[in-house]
């Protein structure tokens, strides 16, 4: 029995002991954590170790500041038009009729100056505001600005009314959250929110219209049109414009005028009368279009200058065909509407630093923008404006004398001239932009004025305007 019991004994210790060589030599000690997961080296797009971002921002604040200035705006327009059989017949023109349109708009100061859209008040014959507290004023047109769609109106009030200031839209960032005011669907105003989906996005659906939008997602609707775009600190970085959608309501896409083009059209009406433009004078194309082309460039943001128009600014500057636009002051230019954007808020005379590429090398160089009828001329009584051919322009017309028809109203764009050669004015030859003044001058007292012109086939065509 006693050597039964050494026996067991011996191998009890020999079992320990051989246990723990195994566990020594071949395994590793692995220590136990409770309630700590296991750390992937990736993170997937849901992880989130802190609150929200969302669960940070604060609307109210912003929403307090704006709601109550933001206001509606009510348009009535006197319409003629065939109300029965008889008028189609006899061309009497119909009963007066009055039409209602509405929209938005933004206090922008304590005595009654509002911004609003261009078109929440074309052909108005009167305008109405109502503020977020029911009480009505009429309004006065003090000035407006079609190609931007702005326009400044104003109310006298008893007090001083609550108004926003204008925020710096070249600050506002893609992904920054942001407030659209508004009053859509005839409602006191309404707040949406939402983020900065894209800026400077060009639609390309207004033709000879500049475009340089703010993108966001922020519910906008029939009725915010002239409403405002604000950032959470109640700053006005936007007035909302127009939303793309093939029902006219909203899907997820609207677009904001920038603060910064919104006001310097603003102070532009207020000082001037009219908008004053400062331009490069330059024509170019994006480098993100030409990247695909058959053309061999190491650049894909940007834009390459085609064209210099002479006595520009540009041409003064020293800019060249072939340079590469990369960044105006301290914004970057990826594509044209960089560029018009920034430039919109600029006028005759400003200067700006320009960073460009030329043959691979980085070059600043200054620029002072000019008006461009200094190689632009608007000839107003028939709602065109030319300018001088450009090295393109020669070849395009194999040399022909004459002046391009730069741009013109909304009635000659649906002629089509926009691009056609001007090479005569009633029986006056025109080689450059001092013969059409010459010829202008010469046709107001004839009380009508024709124009020949050389459309893309090389065919000559005349059009005849009469006062």
């Amino acid at each position: 029995m006693k050597k039964f019991l050494s026996l067991l004994l011996v191998s009890m210790l020999g079992g320990a002991l051989t246990l723990g060589i195994y566990k020594l030599a071949f395994e590793k000690e692995i220590p136990l954590l409770e309630n700590q997961p296991a750390q992937s080296k990736f993170v997937t797009a849901s992880y989130n170790p802190a609150s929200t971002a969302a669960d940070d921002v604060d609307f109210t604040t912003a929403a307090d500041k704006t709601v109550h200035a933001v206001v509606h705006v009510k348009n009535m327009t006197i319409s003629r038009g065939p109300s029965s059989i008889m008028d189609y017949f006899y061309g009497s023109g119909g009963q007066p009729r009055a039409q209602i349109g509405t929209g938005s708009g933004v206090i922008i100061s304590p005595d009654g100056y509002i911004v609003t859209n261009n078109h929440v008040i074309a052909n108005a014959t009167e305008l109405q505001v109502t503020l977020n507290n029911n009480r009505t004023y009429r309004a006065e047109l003090v000035g407006t600005d079609p190609e931007t769609d702005i326009a400044l109106i104003k109310i006298d009030a008893d007090e001083d009314l609550p108004y926003l200031a204008f925020g710096d839209s070249d600050n506002s960032k893609i992904g920054e959250w942001v407030l659209a005011v508004g009053n859509p669907f005839n409602l006191t105003s309404t707040v949406t929110a939402g983020i900065i989906s894209a800026k400077a996005r060009d639609l390309n659906e207004m033709d000879g219209k500049f475009q340089s939008f703010i993108q966001t997602d922020a519910a906008v609707n029939p009725g915010n049109s002239g409403g405002a775009l604000v950032n959470t600190n109640g700053d006005l970085i936007g007035i909302n414009t127009a939303i793309t959608s093939q029902t006219g309501s909203y899907i997820g896409y609207s677009f904001a005028v920038p603060s910064n083009i919104a006001k310097k059209v603003v102070d532009d009406i207020m000082e001037f009368g009219n908008v004053q433009m400062g331009t490069l004078g330059i024509k170019g194309q994006d480098l993100g279009v030409l990247s695909n082309s058959e053309e061999d460039y190491n650049e894909s943001q940007g834009i390459l200058i085609a064209e210099v128009f002479k006595k520009s600014g540009a041409d003064k500057a020293g800019l060249k065909p072939g340079d590469i636009i990369k960044k105006v002051d301290h914004i970057q230019i990826n594509k044209f509407s960089d560029l018009t954007g920034y430039l919109r808020s600029k006028r005759p005379n400003d200067n700006v630093q320009l960073t460009i590429l030329r043959d691979n090398n980085t070059m600043e160089l200054p620029v002072t923008l000019l008006d461009n009828s200094s190689y632009v001329y608007t000839i107003d009584e028939i709602g065109i404006s030319v300018q001088e051919q450009t090295k393109t322009d020669k070849d395009r017309f194999d040399g022909q004398n004459g002046v391009v028809i730069y741009g013109s109203n909304e009635y000659n764009r649906r002629l089509g001239l926009d691009g056609k050669l001007l090479i005569g004015i009633n029986d006056d030859k025109i080689k450059n932009v001092d013969d059409v003044k010459k010829a202008v001058a010469k046709a107001k007292s004839y009380g009508m004025m024709s124009i020949v012109y050389i459309n893309e086939y090389g065919e000559r065509e005349r059009l005849v305007f009469r006062e």
